[in-house]
């Protein structure tokens, strides 16, 4: 096994620049998720790690090895597509034991790493099957098990779940923290989906437009989001925004106050709460809201509300018989407040 070691690593299509000097250090056996929408560069810093797009500038380092101008083969690596990329007329095992036998390796030493995959990932009955007898989740598990058997130094996934039902979508992401945690081998996984990376990495790496804007554990993220990007990007549902005035460690919403203790400076922020952050109080304190739709999850009730023109989402975990129309109060906690400069997005400690 070994780190990643990525310095201002920086991609160029012609005149036009997708990745500006991205810097990332993925340690040995780390698991980290790039995340971000469509368009970030998520996947193409992925596929420059793996040597299917070419840099323009930068090192990208693989343990103690400068990588940059070495093709895939050579980089110790073994990628997981968004397309499971299976031979459809060769079995599950042929399927993975394939690169092994590409690189003319022993067929005692094959079958046994196929043989082991194949255990770890529960395929062992149906190695004599085709792909085409297999369902999506046993599809996927095999492209893994051909990665596995390679024993590389580095796994790249490249969105693989997301061509799953939402069911197997979250069974795929047990097993793939199981392996992780079984296997220890450094992990770069690419998603759009946030929840994913933060269910599954050690670490996230948030880009928006071939930047970084903030890298961190799932929960410094979650608790301290470094921009409103960031904020409203990471958690589902989203933070809410309130838009407002700062003066002397209180912020006014609407003619109504609430207080920042600490909070320096003055002038245009928005200010942030997470649905679960918002309480019920009594009628004439808090912010008054208007209920526009209930969506009752069982566990869960989330409300949808507007507040001063905008929309405002709130998780309740008690049943409350809220009604479209219904003006509710609701007080955010004060210990989970974030305040971002209106002009800049920054977080305003």
């Amino acid at each position: 096994m070994a780190g990643v070691t990525i310095q201002d690593i920086k991609k160029s299509y012609g005149a036009v620049e997708v990745i500006h000097g991205v810097n990332v250090d993925i340690a040995d056996g780390e698991f980290v998720a790039l995340v971000g929408p469509s368009g970030c560069g998520k996947s193409t810093l992925l596929r420059m790690i793996a040597g299917l797009e070419p840099i323009n500038g930068g090192t990208i380092a693989i343990g103690d090895r400068v990588v940059n101008n070495l093709p895939p083969a050579q980089r110790d690596i073994a990628m997981v597509f968004q397309t499971y990329a299976l031979y459809p007329h060769k079995s599950v095992a042929a399927n993975m034991g394939f690169a092994l036998k590409v690189a003319r390796a022993d067929k005692a030493e094959i079958d046994r790493r196929v043989k082991e995959a194949a255990e770890i990932l529960s395929l062992t009955e149906y190695l004599d099957r085709k792909p085409r007898h297999l369902s999506g989740g046993q599809r996927q598990r095999v492209a893994m098990g051909r990665a596995i058997v390679r024993d590389p130094q580095v796994f790249l996934f490249d969105e693989p779940l997301s061509n799953l039902d939402a069911k197997l979508r979250i069974q795929m992401r047990t097993e793939i923290k199981e392996l992780h945690q079984r296997l220890k081998t450094t992990t770069v996984f690419v998603t759009h989906d946030q929840i994913e990376a933060m269910t599954l990495a050690d670490r996230i790496v948030v880009m928006q437009a071939g930047r970084i804007e903030q890298i961190g554990t799932p929960l410094e993220l979650y608790d301290n989001p470094a921009n409103e990007f960031v904020a409203t990007f990471i958690g589902a549902p989203s933070m809410n925004l309130m838009y407002g005035t700062l003066t002397n460690g209180v912020v006014n919403l609407a003619g109504h106050s609430v207080a920042l203790p600490g909070v320096e400076g003055a002038g245009q922020v928005r200010l942030g709460v997470r649905p679960e952050h918002l309480a019920l109080s009594s009628e004439g304190k808090g912010l008054p809201m208007q209920v526009k739709v209930v969506e009752p999850t069982g566990s869960e009730t989330m409300v949808f509300l507007t507040f001063d023109g905008r929309d405002v989402t709130a998780v309740f975990r008690e049943r409350h018989a809220f009604a479209p129309g219904d003006i509710i109060h609701l007080t955010p906690d004060p210990h989970h407040l974030h305040c971002f400069d209106a002009a800049t997005g920054q977080r305003i400690e």
